[in-house]
């Protein structure tokens, strides 16, 4: 947990220095990506929202994005994320968007992905897309790196 804080202060850090902002939409990190956002000091000078994008219908809700609008996806993959990091920029008119999305565990997702599974983006200035695997079925620990993976990944993107 440690660790999710040093990033979270540098990504912050960047983000002011920068005055840009940020919003977040995350699956199987629980709202770990932004509570440690918004742990730092000064959150509302960067951090615009976020969304728990945990179900179909919080998809639907929170993201706008309809069962049509799925077609050709399939949530727990890179282009999912990538959409959902597109989505959040644009909703919010930011600089930068990035999610998560994932199983975490103690089993897989239903679209065959083990617990561990992991992609996640960054859709800005500079964009990237990931997948991680664990290899862990441990539910809190994937959470963790999940967050803290999704913060790197940002804080490369600001710092390169």
């Amino acid at each position: 947990m440690k660790e999710l804080v040093g990033i979270a202060e540098r990504v912050a850090a960047q983000l002011i220095a920068r005055k840009q902002t940020i919003a977040v939409a995350e699956s199987s990190a629980g709202g770990l990506i932004s509570a440690r956002l918004l742990a730092v000091p000064g959150a509302s000078a960067y951090y615009l929202g976020g969304a728990v994008v945990y179900t179909r219908d919080a998809r639907q809700v929170l993201m706008d994005i309809s069962d049509d609008g799925m077609r050709g996806f399939r949530s727990s993959s890179e282009p999912y994320a990538q959409l959902l990091a597109e989505q959040m920029r644009s909703r919010f008119n930011c600089e930068w968007g990035l999610s998560e999305t994932g199983a975490a565990g103690p089993t897989g997702n239903r679209y065959g992905d083990a617990a561990g599974h992991s992609c996640m983006a960054v859709a800005g200035p500079a964009a990237e897309v990931m997948t991680l695997e664990t290899g862990s079925s441990d539910r809190f620990a994937n959470m963790q790196v999940f967050a803290a993976t999704a913060l790197k990944l940002l804080l490369r993107k600001l710092e390169g």
